[in-house]
């Protein structure tokens, strides 16, 4: 029987989502779990698992194609199943009656070569055949009427980074076999001559779709939700003690953001408000408390959420982060790791940066931004005193929050802050 592969909802009041890469082909053999396609929201890019093992097959949604969220974009076939309701798509047919070798099978796969283009008087195709047909692609040739140039031999990923950077793959030299363009020769070509003579300006790198989806969302929040900042300094000393008692009493390796989602979370409990968002006129109320992280990448933001925060013990909740955090940062999130969030934290103190704004990050109601430990002059007991301290900035949206109500969830946050107490075991 054979299995949808539907576009999933990834996100609350996601309506769409745009397909950006298939990792397999029509006609490939895939496995239940196999990373199967790249799904883009505007939040973030995702690869979306095989909800079966089979044959791709019947693909209807093409890379760049937007698609309603539940339709279907494909098909698995069961593996030895013969037919299903409509007429067998061409690629399977045509992969089932391709005979070639494993190794040429696997050339042809590196170049994006469909082998029942190539031709050959045995009848099966081996190595050499898709190498000289790789060679061929490289030469243009025309037909009587004009013909079109051949496209130049490329592996699937690295067309895809072209078309992302606008580069012509005819002009760039490959270094796979058979001069082949692969994903490493792509940005190379990309970046702009050093010497290039009379230009009056030079482009930058190429922006990928971590950093585009970064950039429409951050826009859409700015020119959108009404902001507004409340800023608190705290005295961490007792946060200090605490995070090495807790190192010690856990034997995990636990972080000051730890502490803060543990503390944020229970500031949320408090004040459930701050926990919802704004939409169609009227304020929504998360059930949960999902907090989400933001995570600097090197092309741009994301957001993994660690969900029902208020539940998690120290040693679980630091396992969790850990998790979520690596995984954004090897680009290798899931579905379920952007969904739900209802606050969002944006740590800085790591880079020494005081204090910041941070652009609340719809469809959320607010966002924390958190500065550096620094030891400052405060009053202590009515004296001056050496403290260590860290200046937390709330941004609000204030068609969901008004002003009470954001100072009063940072005023409890700050107090936990300053009195973590059984919290932090």
């Amino acid at each position: 029987m054979a299995t949808n592969v539907i576009m999933p909802a990834l996100e609350m009041a996601q309506e769409t989502g745009k397909v950006v890469h298939w990792l397999k082909r029509p006609g490939d053999t895939v496995q239940k779990g196999e990373p199967l396609v790249e799904i883009e929201t505007d939040k973030v890019t995702v690869e979306i698992e095989a909800p079966a093992s089979g044959v791709l097959r019947d693909v209807s949604a093409q890379e760049g194609d937007v698609v309603p969220v539940g339709q279907t974009i494909a098909l698995i076939l069961a593996p030895r199943e013969t037919g299903v309701t409509g007429a067998p798509s061409a690629a399977v047919a045509s992969a089932g009656t391709v005979k070639a070798s494993p190794l040429a099978r696997k050339i042809a796969a590196q170049h994006g070569v469909d082998l029942a283009r190539i031709r050959t008087g045995s009848g099966r195709i081996e190595k050499a055949d898709v190498l000289a047909f790789v060679e061929s692609l490289k030469t243009p040739s025309s037909s009587g009427n004009g013909g079109e140039a051949r496209l130049a031999p490329a592996s699937p990923k690295a067309r895809r980074l072209a078309a992302e950077r606008g580069v012509d793959l005819g002009g760039v030299r490959g270094s796979g076999p058979g001069g082949a363009v692969l994903a490493i020769d792509v940005p190379a070509a990309a970046r702009p001559a050093v010497a290039a003579p009379a230009a009056p300006r030079v482009a930058g790198p190429g922006v990928g779709t971590v950093w585009r989806i970064m950039a429409e969302r951050m826009t859409a929040s700015w020119t959108t939700a009404p902001h507004f900042y409340l800023v608190r300094e705290v005295n961490v000393s007792r946060l200090v003690s605490w995070l090495e008692r807790a190192r010690k009493q856990t034997g995990a390796h636990i972080t000051y953001t730890d502490l803060l989602v543990k503390l944020v979370a229970a500031a949320l409990s408090q004040h459930p408000r701050v926990n919802g968002s704004w939409k169609d006129g009227a304020i929504l109320q998360n059930t949960d408390i999902n907090i989400g992280l933001a995570v600097a990448l090197d092309d741009g933001l994301v957001v993994p959420v660690i969900h029902r925060a208020d539940t998690l013990r120290l040693a679980e909740l630091a396992a969790r982060r850990e998790d979520v955090v690596s995984r954004a940062q090897a680009g290798k999130l899931r579905p379920a790791d952007i969904q739900g969030g209802g606050f969002t934290i944006s740590n800085l103190g790591m880079y020494g940066v005081d204090a910041f704004s941070a652009i609340v990050n719809p469809p959320q109601a607010a966002i924390l931004a958190v500065g550096r430990i620094a030891d400052r002059v405060v009053a202590v007991n009515g004296q001056p005193a050496v403290q260590p301290t860290m200046v937390l900035t709330l941004s609000c949206d204030h068609r969901a929050l008004d002003g009470a109500r954001g100072a009063q969830f940072l005023g409890a946050l700050a107090d936990l802050v300053e009195e973590p107490l059984a919290l932090l075991v």
